[in-house]
């Protein structure tokens, strides 16, 4: 028996590391001849950069940056000079952790710390570029990223605009002549898995902005501020990537990144996979199960987090998903009706959540060894 895992972490609980490590002793007490094979499942969002550490060997740079807020920082992202590939988590200058909650505001927050970032990686010599996008705190729609790069953003007199969320309605033109010239060899690539659109109700600011700190009026302004945006793009560079799923991922830096980056979206999953060099295992032999799981499953979690990515490659390859979570907010019917085989919720309802935070590992273990018990039956 072949079975594939990919969790992402437990927040605040386990690791996907120890998360794998759990659910391995579980697999092996049921059917200790079954073959495991593990990776980290990484959405582009926090934790990018752990998950890239646990396939490759990487440098580890430090680079000036800056927070949401422009407040100066000093961060990491990951570099193969062999192979002239550097790896960027947006969350790490543009993410929501970086803020207390009452300074969560996207129409103040940019996304210029990780433009600074992709810059100091391109001075480096890097020439292909990943940037997992995930757990921002921005709704700039990659004016911040482009900023760093060159673009400048005026308004209709002219005059540069600082590139965040509330400046976007005020977008009138774009000037291009200062875009750093070594942009154009190099490939970027944004990991992400949502599929929202840029804009509209389904767009980056109307289904996040709120747990970003924005009110219903700047909700409003911010996704007329996107499509705006898009306009400008369109009329002055010729490209309207507006509707591309994913394009309203990271407060629509995913737009950003392929309208002035000329970025291409990968899958989170997609990306592991090759990552780790582990889809081979799926080409050259049937796996049986995937497992996969997070802390928290709810509505959102199927439509664009890593366990929604999972499903795809089950559904690709015909091979079922089993998820394993902390706690559990969906009816398990509705879980099923999106592909899952079987969910498994590890939490004790009569006892209080801290209990399952604190033994989350053994809980896992145990509750994974009594599914393959039956599963391999």
């Amino acid at each position: 028996m072949k079975i594939f895992l990919i969790p992402d972490k437990f927040k605040g609980s386990l690791s996907a590391s120890e998360v794998i490590a759990a659910l391995a002793k579980g697999i092996k007490r049921a059917s200790p001849k079954a073959l495991v094979y593990a990776t980290i499942a990484s959405d582009g969002g926090d934790g990018f950069l752990d998950a890239v550490k646990s396939s490759r060997s990487l440098q580890e740079i430090l680079s000036p940056s800056c927070d949401p807020l422009g407040e100066p920082l000093t961060t990491p992202y990951l570099l193969d000079p062999e192979k002239k590939t550097a790896y960027v988590e947006l969350a790490q200058s543009s993410g929501m952790v970086l803020l207390e909650e009452s300074q969560r505001n996207p129409m103040r927050t940019s996304t210029l710390g990780t433009g600074m970032q992709i810059r100091h990686a391109i001075a480096q010599g890097a020439k292909t570029i990943y940037v997992g996008l995930g757990g921002s705190a921005t709704n700039d729609g990659g004016t911040g990223i482009a900023h760093a790069l060159g673009y400048r953003f005026l308004d209709p007199d002219g005059k540069v605009l600082e590139p965040t969320g509330g400046n976007l309605i005020r977008i009138a033109s774009i000037r291009t002549e200062d875009v750093l010239p070594a942009l154009g060899s190099v490939a970027v690539y944004a990991v992400n898995d949502v599929n929202n659109p840029l804009a509209g109700p389904d767009g980056a600011a109307w289904v996040y902005g709120r747990q970003k700190g924005a009110s219903d009026q700047d909700i409003a302004t911010l996704d007329r501020g996107l499509t705006s945006l898009a306009e400008v793009a369109q009329k002055q560079l010729g490209v309207n990537y507006t509707a591309i799923p994913g394009s309203g991922a990271a407060g629509g830096a995913a737009f950003g990144l392929k309208t002035f980056l000329g970025a291409s979206f990968i899958k989170g999953i997609d990306f592991m996979l090759r990552l780790s060099n582990l889809e081979a295992i799926f080409t050259k032999g049937a796996v049986d199960l995937i497992i996969t799981g997070e802390g928290a499953i709810d509505a959102q979690t199927l439509n664009g987090k890593v366990i929604h990515g999972v499903l795809q490659l089950g559904k690709k390859y015909q091979t079922p998903v089993v998820a394993i979570c902390g706690q559990l907010s969906l009816e398990k019917s509705s879980c099923r009706e999106q592909g899952l085989a079987e969910v498994i919720e590890i939490r004790d309802p009569n006892k209080p959540i801290a209990y399952s935070m604190e033994n989350a590992a053994s809980l896992i273990e145990e509750a994974i060894f009594q599914f393959m018990r039956t599963f391999s039956s």
